[in-house]
């Protein structure tokens, strides 16, 4: 479902209650064009969890195909700098 972000500025945070209480997220139109969503705080605390759980995932498998270096700290912290200056 999208609302326009007029309609949120007139209804307020009240609509986007109401919304969700049947719809899983709710979009915001600016100026016509999609712009926002909006998720009550458990779906997006799952999506973030599923996030998180796919990183996991990609970091476990450069480990195994062996896509990682190891350096010292100092070694990391001067590449860091060197990529902030270019």
């Amino acid at each position: 479902m999208v609302i326009s972000a007029n309609d949120l500025k007139v209804k307020g945070v009240s609509i986007l209650d109401s919304m969700l209480n049947t719809l899983d997220e709710v979009l915001i139109s600016v100026r016509g064009k999609n712009k926002y969503v909006v998720v009550d705080m458990e779906r997006y605390e799952y999506l973030r969890e599923c996030e998180l759980e796919q990183a996991i995932r990609e970091t476990k498998e450069d480990m195994k195909n062996g896509n990682y270096d190891t350096k010292s700290v100092e070694e990391h912290i001067q590449e860091l700098e060197n990529a902030i200056r270019d």
